[in-house]
């Protein structure tokens, strides 16, 4: 019976998981063609057009709540020395003369009830300059044996200067790669890691989806045990955790985000909207 119970949630989780890929991983085959690129596309969804969805937009924040007002730290709570607000946006640093020895975050409203999400919507901008590795924390907790108290552990939405990771989920101190780029994976109990079931497409072209030196969009859709990531507009990854006792990773849990150590470093993110959907 617990094995048919597991099948169904398992099929289920797929069926949600695969419809968000089909709608997000190839827009252009959805609504953007240019002017003159294929008959009766302008012509109001007429002709057979019953298979077509909208197209993706990152713009649409109705129903998301902005939890970062531009001009003050108001609401988050991080290390001083290394996030600030600059032109409109939450700065992440490091100098040379200024380093990290462990990763650090600020976290969305830690202190209070307010800031813990389940089942929510995140959409931000964000940009990498010169160097340096970050990553946006959901569903996240500051550890009982952390070693300071802004050290998150939990699921991240993994990004770098390099583009070797971004846009893929990564469980910070909570399991290491769990889903990457262009691939969708399945954590089961019992398995030593997360097995692929699926792919998003050629893991050339997802990288260099990513804006180097200038602003990229991410949303990120995390509903029950399903975690989507969107950068600008395709499908990067999707995780299912059907894994119950996975360490560090939680039903509900704070939102951060990282300053990386390593060779100095600089992460700008505005624009920050999120839309409860539990």
């Amino acid at each position: 019976m617990g094995g048919k119970l597991a099948r169904l949630r398992f099929m289920a989780a797929m069926s949600g998981a695969l419809a968000f890929a089909v709608a997000f991983t190839a827009p252009a085959a959805f609504g953007q063609q240019g002017p003159g690129g294929g008959g009766g596309g302008g012509g109001g969804g007429g002709g057979g057009g019953g298979g077509q969805t909208l197209a993706y937009s990152h713009e649409d924040t109705e129903g998301f709540v902005s939890i970062f007002d531009g001009s003050t730290l108001n609401g988050w709570v991080g290390d001083p020395r290394y996030w600030r607000v600059e032109n409109g946006a939450i700065v992440g640093e490091t100098t040379p003369d200024n380093p990290l020895s462990e990763n650090t975050f600020i976290i969305y409203q830690r202190d209070s009830e307010e800031g813990r999400f389940q089942d929510f919507e995140l959409k931000l901008e964000f940009r990498l300059i010169g160097a340096g590795n970050s990553g946006v924390q959901v569903r996240s907790s500051v550890a009982p044996n952390a070693s300071h108290e802004w050290r998150l552990s939990g699921y991240q939405v993994d990004m770098d200067f390099a583009n070797q990771y971004t846009g893929m989920t990564y469980g910070e101190g909570a399991g290491g790669f769990l889903a990457p780029r262009g691939q969708i994976t399945h954590i089961m109990p019992g398995l030593a890691r997360p097995q692929q079931i699926g792919t998003l497409g050629n893991a050339t072209e997802l990288k260099g989806l990513m804006n180097t030196n200038q602003w990229n969009t991410l949303h990120i859709i995390f509903r029950g045990n399903t975690l989507i990531n969107i950068l600008n507009g395709r499908v990067t990854s999707i995780l299912i955790d059907d894994d119950p006792a996975s360490a560090n990773r939680l039903a509900s849990g704070w939102i951060g985000l990282q300053a990386h150590t390593g060779p100095p470093m600089r992460v700008e993110f505005r624009n920050i909207y999120v839309k409860r959907l539990d």
